[in-house]
């Protein structure tokens, strides 16, 4: 975590990085100046906002791996390397993958809690509980995804040096369920000081955006009555709608199904991604976020829409969901889906279910068919004569949501990842255990934290 702490790696990140992706949330570059003289205004301010999201770009670059690769929807072309580490259930405290995708989520807190020190200087109110809510939004986000993958994890509330004397408390884990409570606060003030999808940027969070995390939050807590009215307010928003056909979703960009996406542009070597490229192509070896047997065994027959923009046609090995339009492959501009409404619909199934085994509820079903009736798949009677099962929902989310980084944690927020995975790995030769579940810390971290930090047990 060192660098994240360094003021002056701040300092020029800050003062080099005021675009994001799409045109929507480019600001003219700001001259190079020191911290004693920056964020004196409104206008600084918005730039260092913009700067959360250009951090946020960092985060999806190989997050399939930490998600997709250990869950049974994915794999490697060639299980060589750092990257089989993650289809075997045998990730090491080196991993590269894991050291960066700690480092992007805690930079971007970094530069969250930066805007939220220097928030007092603006002027205007209502811009202020904007910006402030955004970097809370994003601030929330990233340690989700922190919490989510390495358990307990050093909870940052504020700016934090070096030269602090809490600096080391800093360093420490907090528990889990403190971070999510944490999370939860950041998300009901985003939710409240956030402006509508109409009034806001593409790319930029929103009321909705924040009503849906923080739901989903609810949910990874097992707090089905708080999700469920927000979900339920979600679903009747007439602001976002799904997609006539499934592949507009991913290739008819800033569609209104979108709650929130983090944009990247074709060809531009400082707004691109390659993640495009290794999902779809991949090299010799480099091939990653490959589609599982068991996963292509999964899709019913019948999925004539949803199964080629899974599983590319002219290589049945490949995911097809990201194809690349750009004219360098590695220099993608697809965008990277955070939020959509196909996943609120199915959360809003799951919440009503609330950890039972079925529901019958005429709600439920309804978001649950509206996602299948897109796909021309059969649905369930709305008389309250069907119920909806767990496993039919997990069923629909795995194929729906495939590659977009929610099957590892749909099996554990529905209890069955230990189950699931246990069985995957059996069929693939593999050894898996309940630790596995949680990667282990960044030995890097663990080093620079001055045994602070404490690695996670199995590792």
């Amino acid at each position: 975590m060192k660098n994240i702490y360094k003021l002056l790696g701040l300092f020029i990140l800050v003062s080099s990085t005021y675009s994001c992706g799409k045109d929507d949330l480019n600001l003219a570059p700001l001259s190079q100046i020191g911290d004693n003289a920056f964020y004196q205004n409104d206008e600084e301010i918005e730039g260092a906002v913009i700067a959360i999201y250009d951090g946020l770009q960092e985060v999806p670059m190989r997050e399939f791996a930490l998600t997709e690769m250990r869950s049974d929807n994915a794999k490697s072309k060639s299980r060589e390397g750092d990257w089989a580490q993650f289809e075997s259930f045998s990730v090491k405290s080196t991993n590269v993958a894991i050291v960066n995708y700690w480092r992007a989520n805690y930079n971007v807190i970094f530069r969250a809690n930066v805007v939220l020190k220097n928030i007092e200087v603006v002027q205007d109110g209502a811009k202020k509980n904007q910006y402030a809510a955004e970097a809370r939004f994003v601030r929330a986000l990233s340690h989700f995804n922190l919490v989510r993958a390495y358990g307990d994890v050093p909870l940052l509330d504020k700016v934090v040096t070096p030269t602090d004397s809490d600096y080391a408390a800093y360093l420490a884990k907090t528990p889990a369920a403190d971070v999510l409570t944490f999370i939860q606060t950041d998300l009901e003030f985003a939710a409240a000081n956030l402006p509508s999808k109409a009034s806001a940027s593409f790319g930029r969070a929103t009321m909705a955006a924040a009503q849906g995390l923080l739901a989903k939050v609810y949910l990874t807590q097992g707090n089905y009555t708080a999700a469920q009215p927000l979900l339920t307010q979600l679903v009747a928003n007439n602001q976002y709608a799904l997609q006539a056909t499934y592949s507009d979703v991913f290739y008819s960009e800033k569609n209104n199904e979108i709650l929130f996406a983090i944009p990247y542009t074709n060809d531009d070597v400082n707004e691109s991604q390659d993640f495009s490229f290794e999902m779809t192509q991949g090299g010799q070896v480099s091939g990653l976020n490959f589609v599982t047997d068991d996963l292509a065994g999964a899709i019913d027959p019948a999925d004539v829409e949803r199964k080629p923009v899974l599983i590319n046609p002219l290589d049945t090995k490949a995911n097809a969901k990201f194809l690349t339009t750009s004219g360098n492959a590695r220099l993608c501009g697809n965008d990277w889906i955070v939020l959509r409404l196909a996943d609120v619909l199915l959360l809003h199934a799951e919440a009503i279910m609330a950890g039972q085994s079925e529901t019958a509820s005429v709600a439920a079903i309804k978001s649950y068919n509206l996602v299948r009736a897109r796909v021309g798949l059969s649905t369930l009677p709305e008389n309250g004569t069907a119920k909806l099962t767990k496993q039919m929902l997990m069923d629909e989310r795995r194929i729906e949501l495939a590659f977009e980084n929610h099957r590892l944690y749909d099996l554990i927020r529905f209890g069955e990842a230990q189950n699931v995975l246990s069985i995957y790995a059996t069929n693939t030769a593999v050894s898996f255990s309940p630790t596995d579940l949680l990667l282990p810390i960044p030995q890097a971290e663990i080093n620079v934290s001055g045994g602070a930090l404490l690695q996670n047990p199995g590792y």
